[in-house]
């Protein structure tokens, strides 16, 4: 098993620090913590409120994140504090106890999207904690769930985000012949709890929150400003239609932006236009005469 690393990461809340860890440490469900009492389930968070400054516990995902008291600055304790949990971590410290009789039901539901081709299934809990698109059999190696899905013949991609999965079908079959099959699959699957990502892939993709902000840095002005705009003006809608839209890259010479389409948003010729031509005109309207034109690719 590979070293588990821990890196700070500020918040938008100056009192709130995140501890991001380059695996899982608690798959679907999230916790938080205000005392030691409260944190009797949970062994990592109870070593962390010894503390005299921690004040809260979170922990989601790949991370856990501590509110403090006012009594410390996190540029005097933040580097102690990820040695800590790092140290605990690695010596097979246990970060929740999970109660398996308090487990709440999972819930999945089918959404049409734009995209014939495309049916999103929405969970009532978190699957993944970054977006994550596999074409074949052979890219999903990563995941667990998107190898098994690969598994029925009629499956043609997988896109995964936060709360739901969008499957992209093959045209032998239609979709009312297969809903009811995939719903229930997906529903057995989280239920059993067994994984959906690989602990690995988050980093081996490039998926941490610090590779991402690295990448994001070396990055020049104007491409920064094209994927804020993406990221508050384009892919909440998009998200809501089983999609995703990246930002790939920003030709300054002839100022064409070039973004990849996932999920719902790829394939389907009607909706790649409409996006494009939507895109462009965002994009043109708050940045002027930084853009010239928009290129779709799909993922």
């Amino acid at each position: 098993m590979n070293a588990i690393d821990i890196t700070p990461q500020e918040t938008s809340n100056p009192k709130i620090l995140k501890f991001e860890a380059n695996t899982f440490l608690v798959q679907y469900d999230s916790f938080e913590y205000a005392n030691i009492d409260e944190a009797k389930n949970s062994p990592l968070a109870q070593q962390l409120f010894y503390l005299p400054f921690v004040k809260k516990v979170y922990i989601s995902g790949n991370f856990v994140a501590i509110e403090r008291y006012d009594i410390v600055a996190w540029s005097d304790v933040q580097n102690e504090v990820a040695t800590q949990i790092q140290d605990y971590l690695n010596n097979d410290g246990i970060v929740v106890i999970e109660e398996k009789s308090k487990k709440s039901p999972v819930t999945i539901y089918a959404e049409s999207t734009p995209n014939p081709a495309v049916l999103k299934f929405v969970a009532n809990k978190n699957l993944v904690n970054s977006s994550f698109e596999f074409g074949s059999i052979e890219e999903a190696k990563h995941s667990p769930f998107a190898t098994a899905l690969f598994q029925f013949p009629f499956v043609k991609s997988v896109f995964l985000e936060k709360n739901f999965v969008s499957i992209t079908k093959f045209d032998v079959i239609e979709w009312e012949d297969i809903t009811l099959e995939l719903r229930t699959f997906i529903k057995t699957y989280i239920e059993q709890g067994k994984q959906m990502i690989l602990s690995s892939a988050t980093e081996e993709l490039e998926k941490t929150t610090e590779q991402l902000d690295k990448a994001y840095e070396k990055l020049d002005d104007i491409s920064k400003e094209i994927i804020n705009i993406l990221e508050q003006h384009v892919k909440p809608a998009v998200a809501s239609d089983g999609g995703n839209i990246m930002f790939d890259s920003y030709a300054a010479d002839s100022k064409t932006v070039r973004v990849v389409l996932q999920g719902a948003c790829s394939g389907c010729p009607s909706s790649t236009f409409t996006l494009k031509n939507g895109i462009e005109a965002i994009l043109k309207e708050m940045m002027g005469d930084k853009i010239s034109s928009v290129i779709a690719l799909n993922g």
